[in-house]
């Protein structure tokens, strides 16, 4: 019927927009669109009857529950066919017209469920017939301004969110189908049309029911018309469709065709309307055909801008995903090679400082062992406190069986090693926060290179834990041996004459055995030692005070030693050994079984590139 209507040159642009909407890329940017938008009752189905030329559900209240996109094809080589589909999959060929209206009801009790409530996921109906015009066409549920039995309080709010997301998007034309028999001005069809589209630029109205105005009111329809009531830069179409009565009489929408024509011809005030090609289907066909090619052709710079700039952020979205592991085994085997050994690298470029991952570790060990070193210091406050209060006290409290002016060196002996042993305590400490500082950078050196092998990276976590408590007893053991070697309270005489003040390193005024002779020819002439100058312990605190910092500088290298080998550098070696162990293994399709959630990412991606690749080719094509 209506196969003349567009030039053969109007045709690819429409099933460019249709081809693009069929591989997704309406998911990636919008895409020109005609969307049908009426109140309840508008006659809007009847209008998208005749223009398909199959009849579509009807009913009271809300009979379009999904929006429906009506594609048309005229194919002279075909009869009739059709296709529906919706949801990811579902997707059912069928030839025969009458079929439309219940499967087309099951695709709305399918998405929107049984009832009378509603859903924004689309149903898509194409139609080929050597009849139809070449036309794509969204319908969109009728406004409703009361809730019926059944539909929640906001349905109206609900159909109206539905609408104002499709009309809203400037490459969309906005079709308003309005009754001649109502005061147009109220229609909230229009009123929605006219707040996202306020100049009427990208909008065309449908005025439907000619032949129910009242008498007298057709010149009040022709202002309208004319556009001289409510302006649309798009203008007015007039049509009339099967009213109910034709329905109830099964009268074909072929024949409802032909009887417009007839009724526009005999009309005494819309005749002219003919001459003017702003009434009929007919005329209605052409004029949608031609705005909707017009409107593709303005945004099709844009849309191959927008493919293009979309194609780009795809791209660098899988350029920072692995291409997955190859299936062929060799090529597998090679794969695993290179993963583990890749992580390797880097765990031992990590061991030696030659990388950072988050943050330098050997900043924060430095930190943490100052922490330390400043603990030993902060320890000699106390440390001379307790070995001066020994010395005030000794007649008092730790005086044995040795005459007055001798003392006993193991009481001195005793307080040196109570006052080191308690620096075994924070020695742990350090420990355990290098120990945590090193895991942490290890395993997150591992998720990031196995972040798409889940097995490899529970694996490798669990290696790392495994080999950092293996290693922290290690050290513990080595701490604990250090502390009891320090327990003999030792030094060569020579280093120790070194940490002596020089004023006591000299002479024999620090010996304090010089003093002994004396004692025992006063104890001898029974005389009676009063004053300081036998009192040889005078000399202990600062002895003692300098072994301690023979003490101190032991420790304060040896710890940070003892930690950074085993944890760090030893760890770093195991780890990669161990890694390597599992290049013995024959089941590399376990060990690089990719994430599930990264597999189905990729392959998303990968198929939007497709689609976006092939919307750029067939826009090149024009």
């Amino acid at each position: 019927m209506f196969q003349d209507q567009l030039a053969e040159k109007v045709r690819p642009f429409i099933d460019l927009v249709d081809d693009m909407r069929s591989i997704g890329i309406d998911k990636e940017l919008p895409l020109p669109t005609i969307a049908v938008v009426g109140d309840q009752s508008s006659g809007k189905s009847s209008v998208l009857e005749s223009l398909s030329e199959v009849a579509l559900p009807r009913g009271t209240g809300i009979v379009t529950r999904c929006p429906l996109l009506l594609q048309l094809c005229n194919d002279k080589a075909v009869k009739w066919k059709a296709v529906i589909s919706y949801g990811e999959k579902f997707r059912h060929e069928f030839d025969k017209p009458s079929e439309v209206v219940r499967l087309v009801e099951q695709a709305q009790n399918v998405l929107a469920g049984k009832g009378v409530g509603i859903c924004e996921d689309l149903i898509t109906l194409k139609i080929t017939s050597s009849t139809v015009c070449d036309l794509s066409l969204i319908d969109l549920p009728g406004i409703a301004r009361v809730a019926v039995k059944g539909q929640p309080d906001d349905i109206g709010a609900q159909i109206k969110n539905l609408i104002s997301k499709f009309i809203k998007k400037e490459t969309t034309i906005i079709l308003v189908v309005v009754p001649c028999n109502v005061d147009i001005a109220t229609t909230e069809a229009l009123k929605m049309a006219q707040e996202v589209d306020p100049e009427g630029t990208r909008t065309l109205a449908i005025l439907t029911k000619p032949d129910l105005i009242d008498q007298g009111a057709e010149k009040n329809v022709l202002e309208i018309v004319h556009n001289r009531v409510i302006f649309l830069n798009m203008g007015y179409v007039i049509v009339k469709c099967r009213g109910q009565k034709q329905i109830d009489e099964n009268m074909s929408i072929t024949r409802a065709i032909e009887e417009e024509l007839e009724f526009f011809r005999n009309h005494k005030h819309f005749r002219s309307l003919l001459r003017e090609e702003k009434a009929t289907t007919k005329c209605l066909a052409t004029k949608l055909s031609n705005a909707l090619v017009k409107q593709i052709k303005k945004y099709l710079p844009q849309m191959s801008e927008k493919i293009k700039e979309h194609l780009g952020e795809v791209k660098h979205l899988l350029s920072k995903l692995e291409g997955g592991p190859p299936l062929e085994p060799a090529e597998k085997r090679k794969y695993l090679i290179q993963v583990i050994t890749d992580f390797n690298e880097q765990i031992t470029q990590l061991s030696k400082g030659d990388i950072i991952v988050v943050e330098n570790l050997f900043e924060l060990m430095r930190r943490e062992f100052t922490v330390w070193m400043e603990c030993l210091k902060n320890a000699k406050s106390n440390y001379h406190e307790v070995v001066q209060q020994v010395v005030d006290e000794y007649d008092q409290k730790h005086r044995g069986s040795e005459l007055p002016g001798f003392s006993n060196y193991r009481v001195f002996q005793h307080v040196v090693q109570k006052l080191v042993a308690e620096l075994k305590r924070p020695a742990m400490m350090t420990l355990q926060t290098i120990r945590d500082m090193v895991q942490k950078q290890f395993d997150h050196l591992s998720k990031e290179n196995f972040k798409n092998y889940p097995y490899l990276y529970q694996v490798s976590k669990k290696k790392i834990e495994t080999i950092q408590e293996q290693q922290s007893n290690i050290v513990k053991a080595r701490i604990v041996e250090q502390f009891e070697m320090e327990m003999q309270v030792y030094t060569q005489d020579e280093i120790f004459n070194k940490h002596l003040p020089e004023d006591k390193a000299e002479g024999s005024d620090h010996d304090t055995r010089s003093k002994y002779p004396g004692l025992f020819n006063a104890y001898y002439e029974e005389e009676k030692a009063e004053g300081s100058d036998h009192n040889t312990r005078s000399k202990y605190p600062g002895l003692l005070k300098s072994y301690y910092e023979i003490v101190v500088q032991r420790l304060a290298d040896q710890v940070p030693m003892l930690i950074r080998y085993f944890i760090l550098k030893e760890s770093a070696k195991i780890v990669c050994s161990e890694m390597l162990d599992l290049l013995h293994r024959d089941d590399a399709d376990n060990i690089l079984q990719e994430d599930s959630e990264i597999g189905e990412y990729r392959a998303k991606l990968q198929a939007q590139a497709d689609r976006l690749l092939l919307a750029n080719d067939k826009i090149s094509s024009l």
